[in-house]
């Protein structure tokens, strides 16, 4: 029921977006949020803790004084992991000077992606290891973690690589809730996700 929920609220946000004629001055907060004791709370991005290409931990704290782009793949997927990884380096250069935003990606792979390969794989793609975090730990933890991000994330071994994910990268608040997301295998709805991205930039340098 609650991937139901997601789905309609995901739907109706793009819709809002396609139907828009022009970029809207502040974002929406996606998510199905909760009513407790009479008050409305949105949907957050829980508490996480997980290591980057650094060995260095990185978790809710340690951005709380950044908006950030999550993305979720792995180092050996032959399929749309590369598509996505060319659209956040698009991503990447675009804010390359920008301090309030940074770049978080969840393997989902741990058992073989770990400190040393994500040093390589980052090193390989020529980024700023302060800008850009690539993430490993607990296996579980990041799976359940997909699912507060809307992503798509499960083993399969008829997928490609062993995994069936999705493409889509998010852009999240400093309180921790979502305020946009693309397709990362689209170029050109990733273009869009970058004038969002200044849009929320703008919200907090006001």
């Amino acid at each position: 029921m609650r991937n139901v929920i997601y789905s309609i609220t995901l739907l109706a946000f793009f819709l809002f977006v396609g139907c828009s004629e022009k970029k809207p001055s502040k974002l929406p907060i996606i998510g199905y949020p909760k009513i407790v004791n009479g008050d409305t709370i949105q949907h957050t991005i829980p508490d996480f803790s997980f290591v980057n290409q650094d060995s260095q931990k990185v978790d809710n704290q340690f951005l709380s004084d950044n908006i950030y782009i999550a993305d979720f793949f792995f180092t050996s997927c032959p399929s749309i992991c590369p598509k996505v990884k060319k659209q956040m380096l698009r991503i990447h250069d675009e804010y390359k000077n920008e301090d309030l935003l940074k770049l978080v990606s969840y393997t989902l792979d741990p058992k073989r992606d770990n400190v040393e390969i994500l040093k390589m794989y980052s090193s390989n793609l020529g980024v700023d290891s302060d800008k850009w975090h690539f993430l490993t730990g607990d296996k579980g933890e990041i799976f359940d973690l997909a699912d507060d991000y809307f992503v798509v994330a499960k083993e399969d071994p008829e997928a490609p690589g062993g995994f069936d994910h999705s493409g889509k990268i998010l852009l999240v608040d400093k309180d921790r809730h979502v305020r946009a997301f693309a397709e990362g295998t689209d170029p050109e709805d990733v273009t869009e996700f970058i004038s969002e991205i200044a849009v929320l930039i703008d919200e907090y340098k006001k």
